[in-house]
C-alpha cells in the first residue's frame, strides 16, 4: 500500500509541476522573437557608425537617405528598445513563483528529558493551474509581436517622410536654379529698359516694372532658399545630426512614376495583409483572446506543492512529509467581473481591428487617387501649360521688338513662364511625394528601389 501512495503521490506532483511550465513551442517561438529582436537593435553596418555619411557623394541618392535615417534615427532606435521591454515581460510571466522555506522550533522541548529537540524545517512552491503560465506567456508575446510590428510601422512612416523631404529638398534646389535663370534674363531686360529710357525711346513705367519684377524674383530666391534650408535641417534631425551640417546636392531629376495602371482592389488587398498597424492589431487581438482564456482558467484552483522534515515528531519514519495545498476560489464576483472586462476588452480590439481595415482601405483609394491626379497635372503642366506660356513670350518679345507691345506686356509674359515653371516642379515634386504617401498606405518603405538621376 505504501509503495502505490508513494506511485501516486509522484505521479500527481510530477503532473502539477510539468503543467505549471510553458511549452516548448511557446519557447522556440519566444528565443526566435529575441533574435529577431536583438538583429533590429545592433548597430548594422556602418551607416550608423561613420561621421560623416555623405562624405565623397556627388549627389544625394533617395534610397541611401533612406537607409540612412532608418539606420540612425532615434527614435526608431525607440522603438527597437520598446520591443526589448515587451520581449522581456515572457520570463516575468512564465517563471514559477519563488519557494518559501520556513524554519521551526518547539522550544519546550530543548529542556525536556522526555523528548529529543523539535527543529520543523518546511520548503513550499507555489503552482498555477496547469496552462496558466502558457496563457500568461502567449499574452507577453502577442505584445511583444505587436511591438516588433511598432518597429516596422515606424520604419515605414520614417521612410514616407524621408522621401517626401527630399522632394522638398529638390523642389527648393530646382526651384533656385529656375528662379534664378529668371533673375537674369530679367536683368537682362530691365538693362535694355533703363538704356531706352535713357536714350529717350522708352518709357519710365518700363524701368519701374522691371525692377518691381526682380524685387519678386528677389523675394522668391529668398523663399526657396528658407525652403531648403528648412529641408535640410529637418533631414538632419531624422539623420540625428547637427541641423547646420550640409547634405549633397539633390539629382537634377526626379525618377519616373506610372500610377495610371495601378489597380486599386489589389492595392487594398496588398495592403490589408502588408500594413504593420494590421498585424499590431492582429497581435493585440490575440493576447486578448489569451486574456479571455486566463480569465476562465481564474475559476480554478492553483496549487502549493509542500515538503516538510518536522522534528517534533519522535517517531522517525513519520518526520519527513508532503503535502498538496489548493486554494479555494469562492470569490465568485470578483471572477466575473474580470472575465467581462476581458471579454469587452477583446470586443474593443476586435472593434478596433475593423475600423483599422476601414481606415486603409481608404488610405490606399485616397492616396491612388491623389497619385493619379498629380500625374495627370503634370502632364497637363509638360504639354499644355508650360508650352503656352513661353510661347506667350515669345509672341511677346517678337511684339515688344517691333514696336506692337508695351515693355509691360512681355514682363507679364516672363513671369507667366517662370510661374508656369516652377509650377511644373512643384507638381513633379508633389507627385513624387504622393507615390511615398501611397507607399506608407500599403505598408511599403517609400524610396528605397526608385533612382534618381
Amino acid at each position: 500500500m505504501s509503495h502505490w501512495t508513494a506511485r501516486v503521490c509522484a505521479t500527481v506532483l510530477s503532473f502539477v509541476a510539468s503543467a505549471g511550465c510553458a511549452s516548448t513551442k511557446q519557447v522556440e517561438r519566444y528565443r526566435a522573437l529575441r533574435l529577431e529582436a536583438s538583429r533590429a537593435s545592433s548597430p548594422a553596418a556602418a551607416p550608423a557608425a561613420q561621421a560623416d555619411p555623405f562624405a565623397g557623394a556627388q549627389a544625394l541618392s533617395r534610397g541611401e537617405l533612406v537607409a540612412l535615417v532608418i539606420a540612425r534615427n532615434p527614435g526608431l532606435d525607440a522603438r527597437r528598445e520598446t520591443w526589448q521591454a515587451a520581449l522581456a515581460r515572457y520570463p516575468q510571466e512564465t517563471s514559477l513563483p519563488d519557494p518559501t522555506f520556513g524554519y521551526g522550533v518547539r522550544p519546550r522541548s530543548f529542556s525536556s528529558s522526555e523528548v529529543d529537540p523539535a527543529h520543523d524545517f518546511e520548503l513550499s512552491q507555489p503552482l498555477p493551474f496547469p496552462g496558466k503560465l502558457g496563457l500568461r506567456g502567449e499574452i507577453s508575446l502577442s505584445l511583444a509581436d505587436a511591438a516588433g510590428e511598432g518597429v516596422a510601422a515606424e520604419r515605414v512612416r520614417l521612410a514616407a517622410l524621408t522621401s517626401s523631404l527630399f522632394d522638398a529638398y529638390w523642389l527648393a534646389d530646382r526651384g533656385i536654379a529656375t528662379n534664378a535663370l529668371h533673375q537674369a534674363s530679367l536683368e537682362t531686360w530691365h538693362d535694355a529698359a533703363l538704356a531706352r529710357y535713357a536714350a529717350g525711346t522708352g518709357a519710365q513705367l518700363d524701368v519701374f516694372a522691371a525692377e518691381s519684377e526682380l524685387a519678386m524674383l528677389l523675394h522668391t530666391g529668398i523663399e526657396l532658399g528658407a525652403d531648403r534650408r528648412i529641408a535640410v535641417e529637418r533631414l538632419n534631425s531624422l539623420l540625428h545630426r547637427s541641423p547646420e551640417l550640409a547634405l549633397p546636392p539633390p539629382p537634377s531629376a526626379l525618377a519616373p512614376l506610372d500610377a495610371l495602371g495601378l489597380d486599386a482592389d489589389a492595392l487594398v488587398e496588398q495592403a490589408l495583409a502588408n500594413r504593420p498597424e494590421l498585424r499590431a492589431r492582429m497581435a493585440e487581438t490575440r493576447a486578448s483572446e489569451a486574456a479571455v482564456e486566463l480569465a476562465q482558467r481564474e475559476f480554478l484552483p492553483d496549487f502549493t506543492l509542500r515538503g516538510a522534515y518536522e522534528g517534533s515528531w519522535q517517531e522517525t519514519p513519520l518526520k519527513p512529509f508532503i503535502g498538496l495545498e489548493l486554494n479555494l476560489p469562492i470569490q465568485l464576483g470578483r471572477r466575473y467581473a474580470a472575465l467581462d472586462e476581458a471579454k469587452a476588452l477583446l470586443a474593443r480590439e476586435r472593434s478596433r481591428s475593423r475600423a483599422l481595415e476601414d481606415r486603409v482601405r481608404f488610405e490606399v483609394i485616397a492616396a491612388l487617387e491623389r497619385l493619379r491626379e498629380s500625374q495627370h497635372l503634370l502632364e497637363l503642366s509638360r504639354e499644355r501649360i508650360v508650352p503656352a506660356a513661353r510661347g506667350r513670350f515669345e509672341s511677346a518679345r517678337a511684339g515688344f521688338e517691333t514696336g506692337q507691345l508695351a515693355f509691360v506686356e512681355l514682363v507679364d509674359a516672363l513671369r507667366a513662364v517662370r510661374d508656369a515653371e516652377l509650377g511644373e516642379l512643384e507638381v513633379e515634386a508633389r507627385l513624387s511625394t504622393r507615390r511615398a504617401e501611397l507607399a506608407r498606405a500599403l505598408g511599403e518603405t517609400a524610396g528605397m528601389k526608385e533612382d534618381e538621376r
